[in-house]
């Protein structure tokens, strides 16, 4: 039998990325996945912790899922998280050839947000299928 690899999801507090959430774990049950032995969950306050709690936790885990939801506000700060968060878990990756899962949004709204709640689902599925190409 197969060895199922570990995961750990993190997952923003600020909002509300639970349909995301909920399209990863579905996904994750759907290629057997047991969350009891392989999956673990870390919540952080927001979008901007997720890449240093994926680096404190990179040698107990095979493969890491972030979820956020970032949301355009008055101020330039939106596109400088963004393009913060997605540069440090591109880094993390790189650095410790293990694969990371960006399903952190950059929406202008709620509605935007809600209809993206399958990105949960395709990070499961690309690190999933970077850790079988690894194997094979």
């Amino acid at each position: 039998m197969k060895k199922k690899p570990k995961i750990l999801i993190v997952k923003s507090k600020y909002n509300s990325p639970e349909g995301l959430y909920i399209s990863a774990c579905n996904e994750l049950e759907r290629r057997k996945i047991n969350f009891e032995t392989n999956v673990r969950t870390i919540f952080c306050n927001g979008a901007f912790e997720i890449p240093v709690t994926i680096a404190r936790n990179i040698n107990k885990f095979d493969g890491f899922i972030a979820l956020g939801i970032i949301m355009k506000g008055e101020t330039p700060n939106f596109t400088l998280i963004s393009q913060a968060i997605t540069n440090g878990l591109m880094d993390i990756s790189i650095s410790y050839k293990k694969p990371i899962g960006n399903a952190i949004l950059t929406c202008l709204n709620n509605k935007q947000a809600e209809a993206r709640n399958t990105k949960g689902k395709e990070a499961v599925s690309a690190v999933l299928n970077v850790l079988n190409a690894i194997k094979n």
